[in-house]
C-alpha cells in the first residue's frame, strides 16, 4: 500500500485530535470507568477506552496470540510494567513480592510454569496476569514503593541509569534516574483512588513536571549514561551500558581532571517505526551542555517543548524525533532556551559517550568495598525448567541465603548487590548449584551473552513474531555452526518497535511478518551507531526486507565469514560494515551462493525518512 508523505501536524489544534488523544482529555471519566471494569468479573477485557488510559497505570491487555476467535472467545491476559527508575536497588522484601505474586498470577498455561521478565529499560513485567490478578499486583507493590505508574502509555517512561553507578565514587546515574523519574512522574491522586491505595503508605514526590490535561504526544524516554574508575589506573571510562543516544532524551557527564563538572544533554533519539509510513529509527544529537544546578531546569524544558509541539494528530509521527528532524536541533534548542530564560551552552560533537558495558560477573563497588555479580539472564526471562536452569528459583533462595539487593541492567540481566568477599566462593557455588552459567549443559558463548530480544510472540499483541523464543534457537545454530566465540551481538524484536533495540546491535533482526525478519547492518556491539536496512546506493531497493526464519541463520553465517575474511587487525564487524560501506555488503550477499536467492528480492524505499 502507498506510504503516507511525511508531513507531522505540529502544535495540534483540538479539532484535528487521534481518538488517543480524545480519551486522555476525558480521563476523568474514562479513570471511573477504569475503577469500575477492572472489578467486573463477567468478562476478561476491558472497553477500548479504558484499556487506553490503563497503560498509564503500567497495565496492557494482550491475549494469548496462539489461539483466535471473536471478543468473547479470545484468551485475554494483562501484562503489568513495573517501572524501577535505575533499575534499583530491589531490596529483599521487595523482592519477595515480585516472586510470590508471580507465582500466584503469570502461569503460562502452556508450559504451567510462572516467570518474571527483566526488560531494557530496566522494568519488571508480569505476563500472563488475569484480570483478578491486576489489582492484588498493582496495590501490593506500589504500597511497598514498586510502582506501575509511568510504565507504558504517553508520558516520561522509566528513566534510565546505569545500576552499577550507584555504588561509584565518581557519578551516580542510577541516583539522576530516581531524582527524574520522582519529577516526572504521574499525579499520584487518580492512581490511589483507581487502585483503592492506603495512602500512608504512599511515598510523595516533591516538585515536580506539569503534564497537561492530555499528557505527552506519545512516550518520552529519558537516559543518564555513566563514568566509572578504573581500579588500576584510576582512570575515567564512559559507560554507555543505557545505550543513551536511543532515547528522546539522554544524559552524558562530562569530566575534567577525573571530576564530573558538567553534562551533555541529547534530544531526538528512537528505535521504533511504524509499518506502511514514512519512520525512522536514529540517535539523538548533541541539544546543549549543563551545569548540574541547571540540569532539571533543562530535562523540564526540553520535555514541556515537546509536549507543546509534538504531533498530535499522526501518532506515527508523535515522538520527539520528528519535531528534531522536521525542525533541527537549533530550533529546538532555541525553544528551550526560551523557556529557560536564560542561554545555554552549545554541545560538543566529540564527546565520547563510552562502550555499551554489559556488567557480568564480579565487580568491585568502590562506595561500599563489597561486590556485584552480574547473572546473565538470556533475554530477561526468570523461569525453573529451562535450557538456562532454574533462574526463579535461584534469584529467591540466593536473595534469602545473602540478603543481597537487585539492580535490573539495561542487558535484561541481572546485578547482586554487595556481597562480602568471604562469600564470594559459596556464592558461585549457589548459582551453579541451580544450574546457572549452561544452556543445554554447555557454557554461554561470547555471542550468547552479547545478544538478545524482546518478548515476542505469543505475549504481545503488537509482534508478528517470535523474538525470544527464536534468538535462544538462532544461537544454537550459529553455536554448533562454530559461530559462538564472536564478540559481537544480535538483537531481535517481533516487531518494528524494536524494544530490544535491536539496529543499535552488529546485526538486528526485526519481525516483518510470521517467521520473517527484517535485516539491518551498520550497528555495532558498542551501541555507537544506528543501523539501517540494507538500501541499495542509488537508494531505490531496499533487500533481506523479509527474510524467512529458517534462513537466517545462513545469512548471518555469510556475514560472519566475509567480516572474518577481509576486517583489520582488532577491527570490529560494525566498524567494518562503515569502512566498506552497505553496498559492498549487498553486492557480496547477492554473489554468495547462499544468500544469491534471497536478494533477488527487493522492495521500494519510500517508508524511509532520509
Amino acid at each position: 500500500m502507498p506510504k503516507k508523505p511525511f508531513e507531522p501536524n505540529f502544535k495540534t489544534p483540538p479539532d484535528l485530535w487521534n481518538p488517543t488523544e480524545r480519551v486522555k482529555s476525558n480521563s476523568y471519566f474514562v479513570n471511573r470507568e477504569l475503577y469500575v471494569q477492572f472489578r467486573e468479573d463477567f468478562q476478561a477485557h476491558v472497553s477500548v477506552d479504558v484499556e487506553t488510559l490503563a497503560k498509564s497505570y503500567g497495565i496492557y491487555l494482550e491475549f494469548d496470540r496462539t489461539k483466535t476467535g471473536g471478543v468473547y472467545d479470545v484468551n485475554w491476559m494483562y501484562m503489568i510494567r513495573i517501572s524501577i527508575p535505575g533499575g534499583g536497588p530491589i531490596t529483599p522484601a521487595q523482592w519477595a513480592f515480585f516472586d510470590e505474586l508471580s507465582e500466584k498470577y503469570t502461569i503460562n498455561p502452556h508450559i504451567n510454569k510462572p516467570s518474571l521478565r527483566l526488560t531494557t529499560r530496566q522494568n519488571i513485567q508480569f505476563h500472563w496476569v488475569s484480570k483478578k490478578g491486576v489489582l492484588d499486583i498493582v496495590k501490593t507493590l506500589a504500597e511497598n514503593d514498586m510502582r506501575s505508574l509511568n510504565g507504558c502509555g504517553d508520558k516520561t517512561r522509566n528513566v534510565m541509569g546505569c545500576p552499577l553507578s550507584a555504588y561509584s565514587d565518581v557519578f551516580d546515574a542510577n541516583g539522576w534516574a530516581q531524582k527524574a523519574g520522582a519529577y516526572f512522574q504521574l499525579p499520584l491522586e487518580p492512581y490511589i483512588k483507581v487502585f483503592e491505595l492506603d495512602p500512608t503508605r504512599i511515598r510523595k514526590p516533591g516538585e515536580s513536571f506539569k503534564y497537561g490535561t492530555n499528557l505527552l504526544n506519545r512516550k518520552f524516554k529519558i537516559a543518564f549514561s555513566a563514568l566509572h574508575r578504573r581500579p588500576e589506573s584510576g582512570k575515567l571510562i564512559p559507560d554507555n551500558c543505557v545505550e543513551a543516544l536511543s532515547n528522546d532524551l539522554a544524559i552524558v557527564p562530562i569530566a575534567e581532571k577525573n571530576k564530573v563538572t558538567a553534562f551533555q544533554v541529547y534530544a531526538g533519539g528512537g528505535q521504533g517505526e511504524r509499518n506502511n509510513f514514512s519512520a525512522m529509527s536514529t540517535l539523538a544529537q548533541p541539544l546543549c551542555i549543563t551545569t548540574e544546578d541547571n540540569l532539571m531546569q533543562v530535562l523540564d524544558a526540553v520535555v514541556a517543548v515537546h509536549q507543546e509541539w509534538g504531533d498530535r494528530e499522526n501518532r506515527q509521527w508523535a515522538r520527539l524525533k520528528y519535531v528534531i528532524k522536521k525542525k533541527g536541533v537549533e530550533w529546538y534548542r532555541d525553544q528551550v532556551t526560551s523557556r529557560l530564560g536564560y542561554p545555554i551552552m552549545k554541545p560538543n560533537p566529540d564527546l565520547d559517550i563510552g562502550d555499551r558495558q554489559l556488567h557480568h560477573g564480579w565487580i568491585k563497588l568502590p562506595k561500599t568495598g563489597k561486590w556485584a555479580f552480574g547473572m546473565f539472564v538470556e533475554n530477561g526471562r526468570l523461569i525453573d525448567g529451562s535450557p538456562n536452569g532454574n533462574l526463579k528459583t535461584l534469584v529467591r533462595e540466593v536473595v534469602k541465603k545473602y540478603q543481597t539487593d537487585l539492580m535490573v541492567t539495561p542487558n535484561q540481566d541481572l546485578l547482586f548487590i554487595n556481597i562480602e568477599e568471604t562469600a564470594k566462593t559459596d556464592f558461585e557455588a549457589d548459582l551453579k548449584e541451580y544450574g546457572y552459567g549452561l544452556r543445554n549443559g554447555k557454557a554461554y558463548s561470547t555471542l550468547r551473552l552479547h545478544s538478545g530480544a524482546c518478548v515476542g510472540r505469543d505475549t504481545c499483541r503488537l509482534t508478528y513474531t517470535d523474538s525470544e523464543r527464536f534468538e535462544p534457537e538462532l544461537l544454537d545454530e550459529l553455536e554448533k555452526r562454530g559461530w559462538g566465540h564472536m564478540a559481537e551481538s544480535i538483537g531481535i524484536t517481533g516487531c518494528e518497535r524494536q524494544c530490544f533495540r535491536p539496529a543499535t546491535k552488529t546485526i538486528g533482526l526485526i519481525g516483518s511478518g510470521l517467521n520473517r525478519y527484517q535485516f539491518k547492518l551498520m550497528g555495532d556491539e558498542a551501541a555507537r551507531h544506528q543501523g539501517v536496512p540494507l538500501i541499495d546506493a542509488d537508494g531505490e531497493k531496499m533487500y533481506l526486507r523479509s527474510a524467512p526464519r529458517e534462513k537466517v541463520a545462513d545469512v548471518i553465517e555469510v556475514l560472519f565469514k566475509f567480516y572474518k575474511a577481509n576486517a583489520k587487525a582488532g577491527e570490529s564487524m560494525g566498524a567494518y560494515h562503515q569502512r566498506i560501506g552497505m553496498q559492498a555488503i549487498i553486492d557480496h550477499l547477492r554473489e554468495n551462493p547462499a544468500t544469491a536467492p534471497l536478494m533477488e528480492r527487493s522492495m521500494a524505499t519510500d517508508c524511509v525518512i532520509e
